[in-house]
């Protein structure tokens, strides 16, 4: 198991407490309303919306600010921003091979902002398609263990098509196909299990271990990245052990 997935837990317990709690809710209404302006305004037959809201609530993104973005998005009110995905491919420091998705209005600032964040923490930007092979796409719920074990979770999830149950320490990881997601979300749903967020992810295909060192400046890059408003998601193929994992915990 890699140790990145469990320190992005961590961090995110963190990040829920500190001063990018206003950052997080930002790209969580960016999510909304690029999810109903995608497949409507209505979360009941817009799964996509349906999860953007769900993982919003469970952030605690205040209600009337989940239902302006729906609205915007939808159509149902003025305003809103033209969105677009753009993707960029670089390297960090210890050869981590980095992906960085945007969604932004202003494609000429998301570039600026990726580069400089790259160059300023050790990495460099690469071409189209050099980096990007080394990710393939999955779809992740992620949910708090509460009383479920590991083997509950797998037999609510297996026939709709979940590929692994994986224990990070105080939430559990369902993997699929990315077009098993909705599939692997309804069953924890119709087994009574409340889970947090379900979503498209990329997973690394080959991943490289670093020491704490190395660990610590490839973190520096991706928080550097994940400071830009433009940027929504950034995934690494680094590879932290648990030994090197308890040492940045230390820090």
């Amino acid at each position: 198991m890699s140790g990145h997935s469990k320190w992005a837990t961590t961090k995110h317990k963190k990040a829920v407490i500190d001063a990018k709690r206003g950052k997080m809710f930002a790209k969580l209404i960016k999510n909304i309303e690029v999810a109903a302006r995608t497949g409507g305004g209505d979360p009941g037959g817009n799964p996509t919306l349906y999860d953007a809201i769900q993982k919003a609530k469970k952030s605690s993104v205040p209600n009337d600010n989940i239902e302006r973005a729906r609205k915007r998005g939808g159509g149902e009110e003025g305003g809103g921003a033209d969105w677009q995905n753009i993707t960029y491919e670089g390297y960090g420091p210890n050869g981590v091979a980095i992906l960085v998705e945007c969604l932004t209005d202003n494609r000429n600032r998301a570039a600026t902002e990726v580069r400089v964040a790259m160059t300023r923490n050790g990495g460099n930007m690469a071409d189209p398609g050099s980096v990007a092979y080394l990710f393939t796409r999955k779809g992740v719920v992620t949910l708090e263990k509460g009383d479920q074990t590991e083997d509950d979770i797998l037999m609510a999830v297996l026939d709709a098509g979940a590929e692994e149950v994986t224990d990070l320490g105080e939430t559990f990881e369902v993997v699929s196909d990315p077009g098993d997601l909705i599939a692997v979300r309804t069953a924890l749903q119709e087994a009574g299990i409340d889970y947090d967020s379900a979503e498209p992810d990329f997973r690394a295909s080959v991943e490289v271990p670093v020491d704490a060192d190395g660990a610590r400046k490839v973190m520096k890059l991706i928080d550097a990245l994940e400071d830009s408003d433009d940027v929504q998601n950034v995934y690494s193929n680094i590879d932290i052990s648990d030994e090197v994992l308890a040492q940045l915990e230390d820090d």
